[in-house]
């Protein structure tokens, strides 16, 4: 959503209590309500992420996804309407719900996908997610474009527009199977499990791959699915936890999304028309969106551990030169046009690894019973990080000015140091040989002679 439509709906408000009262809305009063909309978002993200570990554990990977769209047509009669019903209280309420849908889908979508999918392409598959997030960004810059539906007359129809690809999920999710190893893993259906396999992968020849389930299977026998606190107090899972807490946080802690708000004002001293403005705004979110495909093309065969480490190295850099040319922005004439290659070389180094990467982590490094729970800590820590930068942002840029990237300079370096020294590599490794490294790392304990460890084989040495 550009200015121009923030203008117009904070314009509604006004009006509409106008109508109610028969007095105008203060400023600070609009700006307090245009506040509640915006953080409805992520506290609807925030609540969506909590309720997905349950959901999926009880009603499947694929109904949970299918339920999820509920959400977003209530969203979209909310907003839809919303003008013809005069009260800006609905925007809110569709906020909140579309905030629920996103918690939800950015939790379960990636679950879904990477258990469905083979060894081989499991990272490209699972990223798919990001990509097409990406390119609902875009083509929710392009559809707000006046000439489309950022007018005065269509914003309701702009904040409705969400339903479009919630219908479309409607109509083709259910011809897809459900994971098959929730059928086999979480309910114990075999028959359904291979039936989902070779509908999956076009052939019966599924020996492998079901032996390999089956072996994981056996390593959960006897176990529930296991609930957030829980893997906290498990130290069988504390680095996998680490892991997930760094990444996820560092996702919203980058600055990237900072980065979106600075564009407009970037281009403007740049010389770039205002009218002309929101066309170039288009082609950050373009950027993300090349860079997302392109490392779903590419993180089966560069690995987990190289986008992680280059995108958040090349970000920290970029945060350098970006922080010097805003200092420079009156003194030097090119300085402006630094400023807008450090914007798009910000958002291209994010995407090509921390965007996509981050998000199936987690279904890799922890098995089935403990997975939802992963995604819960996951998603709720990027929804609180985003309404904290969200919140935060304008207070740093007023405390530090041009040098406001500082903090998200340090979190861009202590991740990519986090990502060299601790995170191990999971391309191409079945889920019970990444459980086992894990193992390894969590339990390891160097004796006199210098070999490491696990616990069973430090009990069988003392006794």
């Amino acid at each position: 959503m550009n200015k121009l439509q923030r203008l117009y709906i904070q314009m509604f408000m006004n009006t509409t209590w106008l109508e109610r009262v028969g007095l105008p809305l203060e400023s600070n009063v609009i700006l307090l309500l245009w506040s509640f909309t915006v953080s409805a978002y992520p506290l609807g993200g925030l609540t969506g992420a909590v309720v997905a570990g349950p959901m999926a554990i009880m009603l499947g990977r694929k109904m949970s996804l299918l339920l999820n769209n509920v959400f977003v047509i209530i969203a979209a009669a909310l907003s839809g309407f919303s003008r013809m019903a005069k009260s800006f209280e609905m925007i809110m309420l569709s906020r909140f719900f579309t905030g629920v849908n996103a918690g939800v889908s950015m939790n379960i979508q990636p679950m879904y996908l990477a258990e469905s999918a083979p060894k081989k392409l499991r990272g490209a598959v699972a990223l798919t997610s990001a990509s097409f997030t990406a390119l609902g960004l875009v083509l929710g810059q392009v559809v707000g474009l006046r000439e489309l539906l950022g007018g005065e007359e269509s914003w309701p129809f702009l904040l409705a527009s969400n339903l479009i690809p919630a219908l479309i999920q409607l109509t083709a999710l259910p011809w897809l199977p459900e994971s098959p190893r929730y059928l086999l893993i979480d309910r114990g259906d075999k028959e359904s499990c291979i039936s989902a396999l070779q509908r999956l992968r076009g052939t019966s020849d599924l020996s492998a791959e079901l032996e390999e389930m089956l072996a994981e299977q056996a390593a959960v026998k006897g176990q529930r699915a296991k609930n957030p606190w829980e893997l906290f107090q498990n130290p069988a899972l504390r680095w996998q936890l680490l892991s997930i807490v760094v990444l996820s946080s560092a996702m919203q802690l980058c600055g990237n999304d900072s980065m979106y708000s600075y564009a407009a004002y970037v281009f403007q001293e740049a010389g770039i028309p205002q009218d002309k403005i929101p066309y170039v705004v288009i082609g950050t979110g373009s950027c993300e969106l090349i860079t997302s495909v392109t490392c779903n093309m590419i993180i089966d065969y560069a690995g987990r551990r190289p986008l992680l480490l280059g995108g958040y190295t090349f970000m920290a850099g970029w945060a350098i030169v970006f922080m010097v040319a805003l200092s420079q922005q009156t003194q030097i004439s090119w300085m402006p046009y630094l400023s807008m290659a450090c914007i798009f070389a910000y958002i291209l180094s994010f995407g090509i690894g921390p965007a996509g990467v981050t998000g199936v982590l987690p279904t890799e490094v922890f098995d089935q019973m403990s997975r939802p729970a992963a995604y819960m800590i996951c998603g709720s820590l990027l929804w609180f990080n985003l309404f904290l930068v969200g919140t935060a942002f304008p207070f740093i840029v007023k405390s530090l000015a041009h040098f406001c990237y500082i903090p998200f300079l340090v979190v861009c370096v202590c991740t990519a140091l986090y990502v060299w020294f601790f995170l191990p590599e999971t391309k191409g490794k079945s889920f019970l040989e990444i459980s086992e490294e894990f193992r390894k790392r969590n339990f390891k304990t160097k004796t006199r002679a210098g070999f490491y460890k696990g616990p069973e084989e430090i009990k069988t040495t003392t006794l």
